[in-house]
């Protein structure tokens, strides 16, 4: 029987009582349609403009509601859960007291599985005049991670991780066969490039995508472009939901997966000594 993944859209607000109960509602869809595993957005708890709201909503690593609520939620809809990504505190390093926007793995136990922290900081200015300084927040994550699940061998990567293909072939060195990116792609720069950075990050690693993103205005001055998708190996897009709060989901079907690579061999193509 294939595993069923499911990607949760949302549009979520300063507000992270509404927010945890926006993504409750959503799993508990996504559990009822046979989802094993289901990934939430990037920032699913909390949007925010206000810096020292960011910082007050942060956890210490292991513990603090938001971190409880995702095993809570992975535990009683029985899924895995890829908890988007969530602020974590660090260790104070010669006063830098910036945070890490790290991407939690909990299994359908509500168990911690794995931890990846953004690797790669949004610091663009966007056409049309926006403005983003995510370094000035957050720490740079160093770990290239890809895990067992139920759905397959997973790798994580957060939003803005799609525009650097490099990291996805660190992940073909340990096996990855789906991909989780949880996102928030601005409007302007997501009706540009997303839909052509999944499909290409699917079809040079002949993976599955997993896309979960922010869709809609979150407050004045920031609109996400929405847009979840489950992407093939060959690059087609098996379900997509567009616009505001919702779902896609779909079967992962890894035998086609396989045979792909063994008939399309590109992947063992690959000239890295010229």
């Amino acid at each position: 029987m294939m595993p069923r993944a499911a990607v949760i859209q949302m549009k979520s607000s300063p507000d992270v009582a509404n927010n945890l109960a926006w993504a409750n509602g959503l799993l508990a869809q996504a559990a009822r349609r046979g989802a094993q595993l289901a990934v939430l957005p990037e920032n699913f708890a909390c949007m925010t403009p206000h810096a020292e709201q960011l910082h007050g909503i942060a956890e210490d690593f292991g513990c603090g509601p938001i971190q409880e609520a995702l095993a809570r939620m992975a535990q009683r809809h029985g899924l895995w859960l890829v908890g988007g990504s969530v602020p974590l505190r660090n260790q104070p390093r010669n006063g830098d007291t910036r945070l890490s926007n790290a991407c939690l793995v909990f299994d359908d136990h509500g168990v911690l599985q794995r931890r990846y922290d953004k690797i790669h900081l949004f610091d663009v200015s966007v056409p049309g005049g926006e403005t983003h300084q995510e370094s000035a927040h957050f720490a740079s994550g160093h770990e290239v991670i890809v895990i067992n699940s139920p759905v397959g061998r997973l790798g994580l990567a957060v939003c803005y991780d799609l525009r650097f293909p490099e990291l996805f072939r660190q992940m073909l060195a340990q096996n990855v066969e789906v991909i989780a990116l949880p996102a928030a792609f601005t409007y302007t720069s997501g009706q540009a490039h997303w839909d052509v950075l999944l499909r290409a990050r699917a079809i040079e690693n002949q993976c599955f995508v997993l896309a979960a993103a922010q869709s809609g205005e979150h407050f004045p001055g920031r609109i996400t472009f929405g847009h979840s998708q489950i992407i093939d190996p060959w690059g087609k897009v098996l379900h997509e939901y567009t616009h505001d709060w919702g779902l896609a989901i779909a079967s992962l079907d890894h035998e086609q997966q396989r045979a792909l690579r063994e008939s399309f061999p590109v992947l063992s193509h690959r000239r890295i000594d010229c």
